[in-house]
């Protein structure tokens, strides 16, 4: 199994142990993700409403690039999928637009064709590689520690473009915890938004979205929150000092990375996988 993978900024930058830890994935797993190297930062959620023809461009580009390998593009971050797979969508929806992107990639010697599938990390392991061939796999069982799944908007929402998990009602990070031996645990949190998007235009909201998510997960008596987004888990652990002050919980809760969680399970130590690098261990 090969594929591209996209190098999304916050990896590169605040969660560089993301990737550390897939890089162990990889190998267990005998998954190829050949990084794209000359991919450029997606735009976020914002760049489409800011500049909508450098948003097509840029992202049409870093589709093209997987195509010009001929393999699917794989993103670990939730806002890089659904941006990727916006652009995607509109591009193969609208010829004029295509052309347009088409022309200003001749002189890199590239063309947006809309052969390469945009994917979530969550969905390669769930769907391409399937749970029943991870379990084999399996040599530390997580057994009796309480999972709370923490899905983040961009992978569920809006449901016609990703189109994977119910919105309402996600499972397949359930799944996954099921799976490695874990309990997956039930709360009102688990598919709404981290906040991450507003920490700099309105901190003190965005701060109590994920405080919710973060104090749901405490009362359900989860031992951990996992999330298949850095973003998410930008939100919920380096900010999860600030999101708790002044709530009524009497204790912290750390956060893994979907590929932390499963290096877990296949028996890696926690510094092989880089969670001693988190604000909450």
């Amino acid at each position: 199994m090969k594929y591209a993978y996209f190098l999304s900024c916050i990896n590169e930058s605040m969660t560089r142990e993301l990737d550390r830890s897939l890089e162990i994935l990889e190998k267990d797993l005998g998954i190829e993700l050949v990084k794209l190297t000359r991919g450029t930062c997606c735009g976020g959620s914002n760049l489409d409403y800011v500049s909508p023809d450098h948003f097509l461009v840029i992202n049409g580009r870093n589709i093209a690039l997987a195509e010009q390998m001929k393999l699917d593009l794989v993103t670990s971050c939730n806002t890089c999928l659904l941006t990727l797979r916006r652009a995607r969508q509109i591009l193969d929806s609208s010829p004029e637009k295509r052309e347009f992107v088409n022309n200003t990639l001749r002189d890199e010697g590239l063309c947006y064709s809309g052969s390469s599938d945009v994917k979530h990390l969550l969905w390669v392991i769930t769907e391409d590689y399937g749970l029943g061939r991870l379990a084999g796999l399996v040599t530390t069982p997580l057994t009796g520690m309480r999972f709370a799944p923490f899905y983040g908007c961009h992978i569920l929402r809006p449901s016609n473009l990703l189109g994977k998990d119910n919105p309402a009602t996600p499972m397949s990070l359930d799944h996954l915890v099921e799976t490695l031996g874990g309990i997956p645990v039930e709360y009102a949190s688990k598919n709404k938004c981290c906040g991450f998007h507003t920490l700099l235009v309105a901190e003190k909201e965005s701060l109590a979205l994920s405080g919710n998510a973060i104090e749901d997960a405490i009362r359900a008596e989860a031992d951990y929150i996992v999330t298949p987004c850095p973003l998410c888990h930008t939100a919920m652990d380096a900010y999860q000092p600030m999101t708790l002050k002044g709530r009524a919980v009497s204790r912290t809760i750390p956060v893994l990375h979907l590929s932390q969680l499963i290096g877990l399970a296949l028996g890696h130590s926690r510094e092989e996988l880089g969670i001693d690098r988190h604000m909450i261990t």
